[in-house]
């Protein structure tokens, strides 16, 4: 007879083996390479997290962004864009690609940099050197000038607003020919040349004369041009009044400083602009980004900011879906999660950390679904009492004070098999570098081990890990009853639904990214 041992026979289905280990050297699961690249691409922001520092994190990018296939890098760059509304990521993975597929490159081109800022940031990182070359090349170089000469007055005045590079740097470095002879006014004005005042914009001559008389009405130009002025509160009032969503989120403490919320009237318009529905879904706002107004907020804030703060948090998950069945909630909270989101980045670190974006993907999800069980966890289960009707930002904060101790994934699952539970839908937000069993082997990690011990106890159940932090490994391999997502956005609630509905094919999240029209 043949060892038992070796070939006694397994319950369930055969688990896979794990083929890597993770940042603490603890068996793991590598994603494939389109997949880690979406991962990294939907989480990565280039600054200094708990485990990695921000050269790592673009070698790895740069790496993965040169193994996939050029369309995948291009459906990726668009992705993480519009859907994940990222930042730097995207122009990263449009630099490489602009190496990559000079024509798919053309193709996405206005899709990725959609304005003034994501310019900057692509000349910024094409200049680098760190995707492979130190200067932008033919094709990158007319289609940076085609979008100065195609923006609006607005979009050049508004990108007119930062340093390294300036836009200033950028005209100088393409040298567009200008369309007009108000465009080279403007162009001409922006890189300090002498110009005729008289063909620029108007709001570009009421900026001048307002900046030498300090009288008039305020000029309607962006806010970053004005801040530098001697400005009165009624003039910072004006200021306030028509500002953008994201200006007036940004701006909260510095519109207090200047008494601005002490007028009444300016208190309610900016509160209603806090909470209109319309106005936040045209910001593409993070729901952490809400939060982290919320922590940055003085003390003296006026309550109805507070409150109207609290009431952007409910629009901004308004899609977080209602699901069926019994549903289990995992933030972890160990000491890993206690890093900023964005990473440490000199003179930018947020005071949003891991482990708040796990509360609020948690309580989120609780408000929408009040019969749902939440167990926060590191090495143990953390008793938390939270009350479904509390606001989201409020049972968020009470999860993210529990933060602290070492990772195990596990810990859930053995709280659940303990109390005889059997969930249908259980959803882990992690970074996903459990070490609590660091052994390697062909029998799966610990957690896979959990997850087929609970599948016994129900077939159908299903497994959703969100990873919130740009590592690359997960404890869950991906199969038809695992789904592993990543990003801070909405949509991850919109993959979640899918996935529970039974509505997600067979490559899951991947797939939707190759949906992408390129």
């Amino acid at each position: 007879m043949a060892n038992k041992s070796v070939f006694a026979s397994l319950r369930g289905r055969l688990l896979p083996k794990t083929d890597t280990v993770n940042a603490v050297d603890a068996a793991a699961y590598r994603y494939t390479d389109a997949h880690a690249l979406a991962q990294v691409a939907m989480t990565g922001t280039f600054g200094a997290t708990f485990y990695q520092t921000p050269l790592d994190e673009l070698a790895r990018t740069v790496e993965l962004a040169n193994t996939v296939d050029p369309s995948f890098l291009a459906q990726a760059a668009v992705y993480t864009r519009k859907n994940g509304h990222m930042k730097d990521m995207p122009a990263v993975l449009l630099a490489v690609l602009a190496g990559r597929d000079p024509i798919l490159f053309q193709r996405v081109f206005g899709r990725v940099v959609d304005n003034g800022k994501m310019l900057r940031t692509f000349v910024q990182i094409m200049r680098s050197g760190q995707t492979g070359r130190k200067s932008l090349g033919t094709a990158p170089k007319r289609m940076v000038a085609n979008w100065l000469n195609a923006a609006s007055d607005r979009a050049i005045l508004q990108a007119n607003v930062g340093n390294d590079p300036s836009l200033a740097d950028v005209i100088k470095m393409v040298h567009p020919k200008p369309a007009s002879k108000e465009r080279e006014a403007l162009f001409a004005w922006v890189i300090g040349k002498p110009c005729d005042v008289a063909l620029l914009p108007q709001a570009v001559q009421d900026f001048l004369r307002f900046k030498e008389t300090g009288k008039g009405r305020v000029p309607d130009v962006p806010f970053q041009m004005l801040t530098q002025l001697p400005l009165s509160t009624k003039q910072w009032a004006t200021i306030a009044e028509t500002a953008s969503w994201q200006m007036t989120r940004m701006n909260l403490n510095t519109f207090l400083r200047h008494g601005v919320l002490a007028i009444p009237k300016m208190r309610r318009l900016i509160a209603d602009r806090l909470r209109n529905p319309e106005l936040i879904a045209k910001a593409r706002v993070f729901p952490y980004q809400l939060m982290t107004a919320y922590q940055a907020m003085s003390a003296d804030m006026p309550q109805e900011i507070r409150d109207a703060l609290h009431d952007a948090m409910e629009t901004s998950v308004r899609n977080v879906p209602r699901l069926r069945g019994q549903v289990v909630v995992c933030p972890d909270v160990s000491g890993s999660m206690s890093g900023p989101v964005t990473g440490y980045r000199h003179g930018a670190t947020t005071v949003t950390r891991f482990v708040d974006v796990a509360g609020l993907v948690s309580a989120a999800i609780l408000r929408r679904n009040p019969s749902a069980t939440v167990l926060p966890f590191e090495l143990r289960v953390r008793d938390v009492r939270l009350e479904p009707r509390d606001t989201i930002m409020t049972n968020a904060m009470r999860l993210s004070e529990q933060w602290g101790g070492g990772t195990d994934c596990t810990a859930p699952f053995k709280w659940l098999k303990v109390k005889g539970r059997a969930p249908d839908l259980v959803i882990m937000v992690s970074d996903n570098q459990s070490w609590a069993h660091a052994q390697y082997g062909d029998n799966g990690t610990a957690m896979m081990r959990m997850w087929e011990e609970l599948k016994q106890r129900n077939p159908k159940a299903k497994l959703v890990c969100i990873d919130i932090a740009p590592y690359g490994t997960t404890q869950a391999k991906e199969r038809d009853d695992v789904l592993n997502i990543g990003g801070f956005s909405d949509t991850v609630f919109d993959q979640i639904a899918a996935f529970a509905s039974g509505e997600m094919g067979p490559d899951h999240w991947v797939g939707q990214i190759k949906a992408v029209e390129v």
